[in-house]
């Protein structure tokens, strides 16, 4: 619990080196790289007909302006440094920064919601209530992420008010066994994810073709594994991100990295790419499965890689990207009846 007390310390002064840094940042620099990226994920399985398993993820975020060095702004404190240059990536040369803000709320849930006894044979009610705090090191082909989670698992999450009351304004069967989800407990990972972007064809204008690949790992008391994935885009006047992700820890890839980008460029404001999208993940410890860390709790054993395939197209429109997508994951625990499909939207905004 000390430690805890501990990160979630240097969270807060990270998070208050995220506000005191912005303002200077707004001043100084074109109107045109001076833009932020906000973002809304959405993420349902009702797309799909079903409601089980991961059957919601909402999330929002923030990106900032571009910065530079922390040390060099005259607008954070002295006593900041400590715990931003202790992170990596922050002050490599030749290379932009910025701060991700992102808070969300992920529900789990077995097949039968009808059913009031604990389903022993199947995965545990479970709600995910979390703020996150990123920092992005990037260039124009390459993106390092490190990202610190920090929330709540079980009632506290309000994972079973927000199923219930969504459930009753659609006028759709309300879940039954909440009463078996996940004790409370607090969650903290700390993420770490790489991007590289390949450029196939056609670059800054008209028709293009790209690769974003990467690889990363989470470790926690919520989450412990290492991914490997990749995207691969085709399209008239592709964006210049790092793709479109699924809701997870270190996903927040859509801000504009360069000037070529349909949202930021001054003569551009349409683009259209179709994209296909894969991550695999091995898995050492999945709280939503394996139960709660502390305290004794419903679980059942999970598969040790769990894959997720995703098709969509995104539209650029002036300031504005949608993205669209079908998902499918494969099975999370032993005797999981059939593979899970949801449905994802992104909409971002860069201002």
């Amino acid at each position: 619990m000390r430690c805890i007390q501990q990160l979630s310390a240097r969270v807060a002064a990270c998070f208050l080196a995220a506000l005191l840094l912005i303002p200077g940042q707004l001043l100084a620099q074109d109107k045109y790289d001076n833009t932020w990226t906000f973002s809304v994920h959405f993420e349902n399985d009702l797309f799909a007909d079903t409601d089980q398993n991961y059957t919601s993820g909402v999330k929002f975020s923030w990106v900032s302006p571009d910065l530079t060095r922390f040390r060099d702004d005259k607008q954070l404190p002295h006593w900041i440094y400590p715990y931003v240059e202790a992170l990596p990536f922050i002050n490599e040369p030749n290379r932009e920064r910025n701060i991700v803000i992102s808070m969300g709320q992920s529900i789990f849930t077995p097949q039968d919601i009808e059913r009031t006894d604990l389903i022993t044979d199947d995965r545990p009610y479970a709600g995910w209530l979390y703020l996150g705090l990123g920092f992005h090191s990037k260039t124009e082909t390459q993106l390092d992420t490190m990202e610190i989670q920090l929330g709540v698992v079980g009632e506290l999450s309000l994972a079973r008010q927000t199923q219930i009351l969504v459930h009753k304004l659609r006028d759709i069967s309300t879940p039954k066994g909440w009463q078996h989800q996940l004790e409370n407990e607090p969650g903290l990972n700390l993420v770490y994810e790489r991007n590289w972007r390949h450029e196939l064809g056609s670059a800054d204008r008209g028709l293009g073709f790209d690769i974003i690949t990467h690889a990363g790992a989470a470790l926690g008391n919520v989450y412990t594994y290492a991914n490997l994935g990749f995207e691969a885009r085709g399209g008239w006047n592709l964006p210049q991100d790092f793709g479109t992700s699924t809701i997870r820890p270190g996903g927040d890839t859509n801000d504009p990295v360069t000037k070529h980008d349909p949202r930021r460029a001054k003569d551009t404001s349409f683009g259209f790419h179709v994209f296909a999208f894969a991550d695999g993940r091995a898995v050492a410890r999945d709280i939503f499965l394996d139960g709660n860390t502390f305290a004794d709790s419903h679980s059942i054993d999970k598969e040790r890689f769990v894959a997720d395939v995703a098709i969509g197209a995104a539209l650029i429109y002036g300031r504005i990207k949608l993205s669209l997508a079908k998902v499918f994951r494969s099975r999370e625990f032993v005797g999981q009846p059939s593979k899970h499909r949801f449905g994802s939207i992104t909409l971002s905004y860069t201002f």
